[in-house]
Protein backbone atom coordinates (compact mmCIF):
# COMPACT_ATOMS: atom_id res chain seq x y z
CA UNK A 1 0.00 0.00 0.00
CA UNK A 2 1.36 3.33 -0.46
CA UNK A 3 2.61 5.59 2.42
CA UNK A 4 -0.37 5.50 4.33
CA UNK A 5 -0.21 7.26 7.68
CA UNK A 6 -2.79 7.30 10.23
CA UNK A 7 -3.47 10.37 12.92
CA UNK A 8 -1.81 10.92 15.21
CA UNK A 9 1.09 9.74 13.50
CA UNK A 10 0.70 12.08 10.87
CA UNK A 11 0.19 14.88 12.74
CA UNK A 12 3.28 14.12 15.05
CA UNK A 13 5.59 14.79 11.91
CA UNK A 14 6.89 18.16 13.03
CA UNK A 15 8.33 21.06 11.56
CA UNK A 16 10.30 23.20 14.07
CA UNK A 17 8.84 20.93 17.17
CA UNK A 18 5.01 21.83 15.81
CA UNK A 19 2.44 19.65 14.43
CA UNK A 20 0.95 19.19 11.09
CA UNK A 21 -2.68 19.03 10.56
CA UNK A 22 -5.12 18.35 7.91
CA UNK A 23 -7.02 20.97 5.35
CA UNK A 24 -10.76 21.07 5.56
CA UNK A 25 -10.60 19.68 1.99
CA UNK A 26 -9.24 16.73 3.07
CA UNK A 27 -11.34 15.98 5.83
CA UNK A 28 -14.69 16.42 3.37
CA UNK A 29 -12.77 14.09 1.03
CA UNK A 30 -12.61 11.71 4.03
CA UNK A 31 -16.13 12.36 4.83
CA UNK A 32 -17.68 11.79 1.39
CA UNK A 33 -15.92 8.55 0.59
CA UNK A 34 -17.07 7.16 3.72
CA UNK A 35 -20.36 8.36 3.42
CA UNK A 36 -20.68 7.13 0.51
CA UNK A 37 -19.74 3.75 1.33
CA UNK A 38 -22.29 4.04 4.19
CA UNK A 39 -24.76 4.74 1.12
CA UNK A 40 -24.09 1.68 -1.02
CA UNK A 41 -23.50 -0.74 1.83
CA UNK A 42 -25.56 0.03 4.51
CA UNK A 43 -22.76 0.71 6.99
CA UNK A 44 -20.61 3.51 7.00
CA UNK A 45 -16.53 2.66 7.38
CA UNK A 46 -15.18 3.11 10.86
CA UNK A 47 -12.01 4.29 9.86
CA UNK A 48 -11.76 6.05 5.56
CA UNK A 49 -8.50 6.37 3.85
CA UNK A 50 -7.98 8.99 1.10
CA UNK A 51 -5.04 10.43 -0.90
CA UNK A 52 -3.45 13.92 -0.81
CA UNK A 53 -2.58 15.62 -3.98
CA UNK A 54 1.25 15.03 -3.64
CA UNK A 55 0.02 11.00 -3.73
CA UNK A 56 0.42 10.31 0.42
CA UNK A 57 -2.29 8.21 1.51
CA UNK A 58 -3.96 9.37 5.30
CA UNK A 59 -6.52 7.36 7.26
CA UNK A 60 -9.18 8.97 9.07
CA UNK A 61 -11.26 7.72 12.17
CA UNK A 62 -15.35 8.00 11.08
CA UNK A 63 -18.30 9.16 13.27
CA UNK A 64 -21.80 8.15 11.86
CA UNK A 65 -25.13 8.49 12.59
CA UNK A 66 -27.05 7.24 9.49
CA UNK A 67 -24.63 5.37 7.42
CA UNK A 68 -24.59 8.22 4.69
CA UNK A 69 -23.77 10.78 6.82
CA UNK A 70 -19.87 10.59 7.88
CA UNK A 71 -18.27 13.14 10.44
CA UNK A 72 -14.31 13.63 10.35
CA UNK A 73 -12.96 15.72 12.90
CA UNK A 74 -10.44 18.02 11.60
CA UNK A 75 -6.98 18.36 13.60
CA UNK A 76 -5.37 20.94 12.92
CA UNK A 77 -2.46 20.27 14.74
CA UNK A 78 -0.72 23.28 16.29
CA UNK A 79 -1.65 25.80 13.62
CA UNK A 80 -3.65 28.80 15.03
CA UNK A 81 -6.55 27.65 12.65
CA UNK A 82 -9.96 28.68 14.09
CA UNK A 83 -11.87 25.58 12.02
CA UNK A 84 -9.55 22.99 14.57
CA UNK A 85 -11.89 20.64 15.85
CA UNK A 86 -14.34 21.99 13.05
CA UNK A 87 -16.85 18.59 12.75
CA UNK A 88 -16.92 17.87 8.79
CA UNK A 89 -20.19 16.09 7.63
CA UNK A 90 -20.74 14.50 4.49
CA UNK A 91 -24.30 13.19 3.83
CA UNK A 92 -24.67 11.55 0.02
CA UNK A 93 -27.74 10.76 -1.94
CA UNK A 94 -28.35 9.71 -5.16
CA UNK A 95 -29.24 11.91 -8.07
CA UNK A 96 -31.55 11.45 -10.88
CA UNK A 97 -28.91 13.22 -13.42
CA UNK A 98 -26.03 14.52 -13.95
CA UNK A 99 -25.68 18.17 -14.20
CA UNK A 100 -25.88 19.42 -17.85
CA UNK A 101 -21.83 19.16 -18.95
CA UNK A 102 -20.80 17.83 -15.87
CA UNK A 103 -19.94 14.16 -14.70
CA UNK A 104 -18.66 14.64 -11.66
CA UNK A 105 -20.20 14.51 -7.54
CA UNK A 106 -22.56 17.21 -7.44
CA UNK A 107 -21.39 19.59 -4.29
CA UNK A 108 -23.89 20.94 -1.97
CA UNK A 109 -23.64 23.76 1.38
CA UNK A 110 -25.32 22.68 4.48
CA UNK A 111 -25.12 24.59 7.21
CA UNK A 112 -22.21 26.06 8.39
CA UNK A 113 -20.70 25.76 4.91
CA UNK A 114 -20.37 29.39 2.78
CA UNK A 115 -22.18 29.93 -0.30
CA UNK A 116 -20.19 32.16 -3.20
CA UNK A 117 -22.31 35.96 -3.15
CA UNK A 118 -19.58 37.90 -4.98
CA UNK A 119 -17.23 37.28 -8.20
CA UNK A 120 -13.48 36.90 -8.00
CA UNK A 121 -13.02 33.47 -6.07
CA UNK A 122 -13.04 31.55 -9.22
CA UNK A 123 -16.71 30.01 -8.82
CA UNK A 124 -20.00 30.22 -9.96
CA UNK A 125 -21.79 32.12 -7.52
CA UNK A 126 -24.43 30.66 -5.42
CA UNK A 127 -22.15 27.69 -5.35
CA UNK A 128 -20.59 26.50 -1.88
CA UNK A 129 -17.12 28.15 -0.99
CA UNK A 130 -15.47 24.61 -1.99
CA UNK A 131 -11.80 25.64 -3.94
CA UNK A 132 -10.45 24.01 -7.18
CA UNK A 133 -8.23 21.06 -5.20
CA UNK A 134 -10.34 20.24 -2.30
CA UNK A 135 -13.46 19.33 -5.31
CA UNK A 136 -10.52 17.48 -6.85
CA UNK A 137 -9.55 15.58 -3.79
CA UNK A 138 -13.39 14.99 -3.16
CA UNK A 139 -13.89 13.43 -6.67
CA UNK A 140 -11.05 11.29 -6.56
CA UNK A 141 -12.22 10.20 -3.19
CA UNK A 142 -15.66 9.06 -4.28
CA UNK A 143 -14.13 7.57 -7.46
CA UNK A 144 -12.30 5.32 -5.30
CA UNK A 145 -15.52 3.76 -4.00
CA UNK A 146 -16.74 3.89 -8.22
CA UNK A 147 -18.47 7.32 -8.06
CA UNK A 148 -16.14 9.43 -10.31
CA UNK A 149 -15.97 10.70 -13.46
CA UNK A 150 -15.75 7.70 -16.31
CA UNK A 151 -12.21 6.49 -17.65
CA UNK A 152 -11.42 6.70 -21.39
CA UNK A 153 -12.96 3.22 -22.17
CA UNK A 154 -16.11 5.05 -20.74
CA UNK A 155 -16.38 2.65 -17.29
CA UNK A 156 -15.45 4.33 -13.60
CA UNK A 157 -12.42 3.48 -11.82
CA UNK A 158 -12.54 0.29 -9.91
CA UNK A 159 -15.34 0.58 -7.17
CA UNK A 160 -18.35 -1.13 -5.26
CA UNK A 161 -20.05 -2.58 -8.59
CA UNK A 162 -23.91 -1.00 -7.08
CA UNK A 163 -22.49 2.53 -8.26
CA UNK A 164 -22.71 1.45 -12.04
CA UNK A 165 -25.55 2.27 -14.18
CA UNK A 166 -25.68 1.33 -17.84
CA UNK A 167 -23.97 4.33 -19.20
CA UNK A 168 -21.42 4.83 -16.78
CA UNK A 169 -21.32 6.16 -13.25
CA UNK A 170 -24.43 7.08 -11.36
CA UNK A 171 -24.22 10.52 -9.99
CA UNK A 172 -23.96 11.35 -6.71
CA UNK A 173 -24.96 14.55 -4.74
CA UNK A 174 -22.71 15.50 -1.44
CA UNK A 175 -23.83 17.99 1.19
CA UNK A 176 -21.49 19.39 3.32
CA UNK A 177 -21.97 21.10 6.87
CA UNK A 178 -19.77 22.05 9.97
CA UNK A 179 -22.13 22.69 13.08
CA UNK A 180 -20.61 25.97 14.24
CA UNK A 181 -19.27 26.84 11.04
CA UNK A 182 -20.83 30.01 10.38
CA UNK A 183 -19.04 31.11 13.71
CA UNK A 184 -16.22 30.06 12.74
CA UNK A 185 -16.24 31.96 9.59
CA UNK A 186 -16.67 35.36 11.56
CA UNK A 187 -13.09 34.49 12.54
CA UNK A 188 -12.15 34.95 9.01
CA UNK A 189 -12.06 37.03 5.73
CA UNK A 190 -14.96 35.15 4.19
CA UNK A 191 -17.44 37.60 4.97
CA UNK A 192 -15.13 40.17 3.51
CA UNK A 193 -15.08 38.05 0.23
CA UNK A 194 -19.08 37.36 -0.07
CA UNK A 195 -18.62 34.23 1.26
CA UNK A 196 -21.43 34.18 3.34
CA UNK A 197 -23.04 31.50 5.79
CA UNK A 198 -19.65 29.62 7.04
CA UNK A 199 -16.16 28.35 6.94
CA UNK A 200 -14.67 27.42 3.38
CA UNK A 201 -13.56 23.79 2.18
CA UNK A 202 -10.28 24.97 0.99
CA UNK A 203 -6.18 23.36 1.04
CA UNK A 204 -3.77 22.80 -1.90
CA UNK A 205 -1.44 20.54 -0.46
CA UNK A 206 -4.27 18.43 1.91
CA UNK A 207 -1.90 19.27 4.78
CA UNK A 208 -2.01 22.38 7.32
CA UNK A 209 1.59 23.70 8.38
CA UNK A 210 1.71 25.53 11.68
CA UNK A 211 1.64 28.92 10.89
CA UNK A 212 1.93 28.60 7.17
CA UNK A 213 3.03 31.90 5.68
CA UNK A 214 2.09 29.94 1.90
CA UNK A 215 -2.06 30.03 3.45
CA UNK A 216 -1.54 33.88 4.44
CA UNK A 217 -0.06 34.99 0.96
CA UNK A 218 -2.75 32.88 -0.83
CA UNK A 219 -5.62 34.67 1.20
CA UNK A 220 -4.16 38.04 0.57
CA UNK A 221 -4.13 37.55 -3.29
CA UNK A 222 -7.05 35.79 -2.88
CA UNK A 223 -8.92 39.12 -1.10
CA UNK A 224 -7.10 41.51 -4.23
CA UNK A 225 -8.73 39.52 -7.37
CA UNK A 226 -12.42 39.54 -5.44
CA UNK A 227 -11.66 43.47 -4.98
CA UNK A 228 -10.41 43.69 -8.35
CA UNK A 229 -13.87 41.49 -9.60
CA UNK A 230 -16.05 44.13 -7.95
CA UNK A 231 -14.26 47.06 -9.83
CA UNK A 232 -12.39 48.52 -6.55
CA UNK A 233 -10.33 50.91 -8.47
CA UNK A 234 -8.25 51.71 -5.37
CA UNK A 235 -7.66 49.09 -2.10
CA UNK A 236 -6.56 49.51 1.33
CA UNK A 237 -3.43 47.28 2.39
CA UNK A 238 -3.19 47.20 6.61
CA UNK A 239 -0.26 45.13 8.11
CA UNK A 240 -2.79 43.87 11.27
CA UNK A 241 -5.91 43.94 12.73
CA UNK A 242 -5.22 47.52 14.60
CA UNK A 243 -3.81 49.47 10.89
CA UNK A 244 -7.30 47.44 9.55
CA UNK A 245 -9.86 48.76 12.09
CA UNK A 246 -8.43 52.59 11.53
CA UNK A 247 -8.30 52.19 8.10
CA UNK A 248 -11.84 51.72 7.92
CA UNK A 249 -12.93 53.89 10.20
CA UNK A 250 -11.12 56.45 8.30
CA UNK A 251 -12.15 55.71 5.19
CA UNK A 252 -15.71 54.75 5.63
CA UNK A 253 -16.53 55.87 1.62
CA UNK A 254 -14.71 52.54 0.64
CA UNK A 255 -16.79 48.77 0.93
CA UNK A 256 -15.02 46.06 3.20
CA UNK A 257 -14.00 44.22 0.30
CA UNK A 258 -11.07 46.66 -1.10
CA UNK A 259 -9.41 46.48 2.83
CA UNK A 260 -7.25 43.76 3.18
CA UNK A 261 -5.13 42.29 5.64
CA UNK A 262 -1.27 41.64 3.96
CA UNK A 263 0.55 40.91 7.22
CA UNK A 264 4.09 41.05 5.94
CA UNK A 265 3.31 40.32 2.14
CA UNK A 266 3.06 44.01 1.06
CA UNK A 267 5.38 43.35 -2.26
CA UNK A 268 2.66 40.68 -2.85
CA UNK A 269 0.12 42.39 -2.73
CA UNK A 270 1.16 45.45 -4.88
CA UNK A 271 2.03 43.01 -7.48
CA UNK A 272 -1.72 41.23 -7.53
CA UNK A 273 -3.18 44.78 -7.33
CA UNK A 274 -1.10 45.93 -10.67
CA UNK A 275 -2.12 42.84 -12.31
CA UNK A 276 -5.69 43.27 -11.75
CA UNK A 277 -5.18 46.83 -12.58
CA UNK A 278 -6.14 48.55 -9.62
CA UNK A 279 -4.94 52.23 -9.73
CA UNK A 280 -4.56 53.47 -6.47
CA UNK A 281 -2.86 51.68 -3.33
CA UNK A 282 -3.70 52.91 0.17
CA UNK A 283 -0.74 51.32 2.79
CA UNK A 284 -1.40 51.38 6.55
CA UNK A 285 0.81 50.69 9.07
CA UNK A 286 3.48 51.42 11.74
CA UNK A 287 6.92 52.67 11.30
CA UNK A 288 8.71 49.59 11.64
CA UNK A 289 7.59 48.16 8.63
CA UNK A 290 7.34 51.70 6.75
CA UNK A 291 11.45 51.48 8.08
CA UNK A 292 11.60 48.35 6.06
CA UNK A 293 9.55 49.13 3.06
CA UNK A 294 11.58 52.78 2.56
CA UNK A 295 14.47 50.81 2.20
CA UNK A 296 13.23 48.62 -0.54
CA UNK A 297 12.14 45.70 1.31
CA UNK A 298 8.39 44.31 0.50
CA UNK A 299 8.77 40.85 2.46
CA UNK A 300 8.72 42.63 6.24
CA UNK A 301 9.02 39.69 8.55
CA UNK A 302 11.13 40.78 11.31
CA UNK A 303 13.08 37.24 10.97
CA UNK A 304 13.84 38.46 6.84
CA UNK A 305 14.72 41.69 7.70
CA UNK A 306 16.40 43.99 10.14
CA UNK A 307 15.39 47.45 10.46
CA UNK A 308 18.27 49.87 8.41
CA UNK A 309 18.63 52.30 11.19
CA UNK A 310 21.61 54.27 9.33
CA UNK A 311 18.44 54.98 6.89
CA UNK A 312 16.73 56.12 9.93
CA UNK A 313 19.51 58.54 10.51
CA UNK A 314 19.93 59.61 7.05
CA UNK A 315 16.39 60.79 7.31
CA UNK A 316 16.83 62.49 10.47
CA UNK A 317 19.46 64.27 8.92
CA UNK A 318 18.02 65.38 5.84
CA UNK A 319 14.99 66.62 7.55
CA UNK A 320 17.10 68.86 10.00
CA UNK A 321 15.67 67.01 13.12
CA UNK A 322 17.07 68.02 16.54
CA UNK A 323 19.97 65.75 17.66
CA UNK A 324 18.19 63.87 20.23
CA UNK A 325 16.56 62.45 17.19
CA UNK A 326 19.45 61.71 15.17
CA UNK A 327 21.23 60.29 17.86
CA UNK A 328 18.01 57.81 18.37
CA UNK A 329 18.17 56.47 14.96
CA UNK A 330 20.90 54.15 16.15
CA UNK A 331 20.98 53.47 19.51
CA UNK A 332 18.30 50.49 19.49
CA UNK A 333 17.76 48.46 16.06
CA UNK A 334 13.81 49.08 16.50
CA UNK A 335 11.96 51.49 14.67
CA UNK A 336 10.18 52.53 17.30
CA UNK A 337 12.60 53.93 19.62
CA UNK A 338 13.60 56.77 16.87
CA UNK A 339 9.06 56.86 16.16
CA UNK A 340 8.86 57.79 19.98
CA UNK A 341 11.98 60.18 19.91
CA UNK A 342 10.29 62.15 16.96
CA UNK A 343 7.39 62.66 18.88
CA UNK A 344 8.78 63.46 21.80
CA UNK A 345 11.22 66.35 20.14
CA UNK A 346 7.49 67.49 18.16
CA UNK A 347 10.12 66.76 14.66
CA UNK A 348 7.24 64.79 12.38
CA UNK A 349 9.05 65.57 9.13
CA UNK A 350 11.63 62.21 9.49
CA UNK A 351 8.35 59.87 9.88
CA UNK A 352 6.61 61.92 6.82
CA UNK A 353 10.02 61.80 4.60
CA UNK A 354 10.09 57.84 5.64
CA UNK A 355 6.24 57.27 4.34
CA UNK A 356 7.65 59.48 0.96
CA UNK A 357 10.13 56.90 0.61
CA UNK A 358 8.29 53.98 1.39
CA UNK A 359 5.64 55.17 -0.85
CA UNK A 360 8.27 55.59 -3.45
CA UNK A 361 10.01 51.97 -3.05
CA UNK A 362 6.02 50.61 -3.65
CA UNK A 363 5.75 52.23 -7.04
CA UNK A 364 8.86 51.36 -7.94
CA UNK A 365 8.40 47.26 -7.14
CA UNK A 366 5.28 47.47 -9.60
CA UNK A 367 7.27 49.67 -11.85
CA UNK A 368 4.80 52.38 -11.30
CA UNK A 369 2.03 51.15 -12.46
CA UNK A 370 0.35 51.89 -9.07
CA UNK A 371 -0.43 55.51 -6.98
CA UNK A 372 1.03 54.45 -3.60
CA UNK A 373 0.30 56.73 -0.52
CA UNK A 374 1.13 54.97 2.69
CA UNK A 375 0.35 56.02 6.40
CA UNK A 376 1.70 55.73 9.58
CA UNK A 377 -0.44 55.06 12.42
CA UNK A 378 0.33 54.85 16.16
CA UNK A 379 1.10 51.86 17.88
CA UNK A 380 -2.20 51.87 19.33
CA UNK A 381 -4.00 51.90 15.47
CA UNK A 382 -6.10 54.93 16.35
CA UNK A 383 -4.43 58.16 15.19
CA UNK A 384 -2.88 59.04 12.20
CA UNK A 385 1.22 60.43 12.66
CA UNK A 386 2.53 60.86 9.21
CA UNK A 387 1.67 60.31 5.37
CA UNK A 388 3.65 60.57 2.11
Amino acid sequence: MADTIEPPLAVAAATGGLRTGWTTGTCAAAAAKAALVGLITGTAPAKVEVGLPGGRRVRFAVESGPPHRCVVVKDAGDDPDCTDGARMTAEVSWAETFPPGERGPILRAGEGIGVVTKPGLGLPLGEPSITAVPRRMIAAALAEVGAGPPTPTGRSKPGLPALEGGSGPRPVVVTFSVPGGEAMAAKTSNARLGIVGGISILGTTGVVKPFSTAAYRASVVQQIDVAAAQGAEVIVLCTGTRSDAFAQQALPHLPPVCFVEVGDFTGIALRRAARNGIGRVIWVGMVGKITKLAAGVMMTHFRRSAVDTGLLASVARQTGAPASVVASATETATARHFYETCLEAGALEPLVRLCQLAAAACRSHVEDALAVEVVCVDFDGTVEVARG
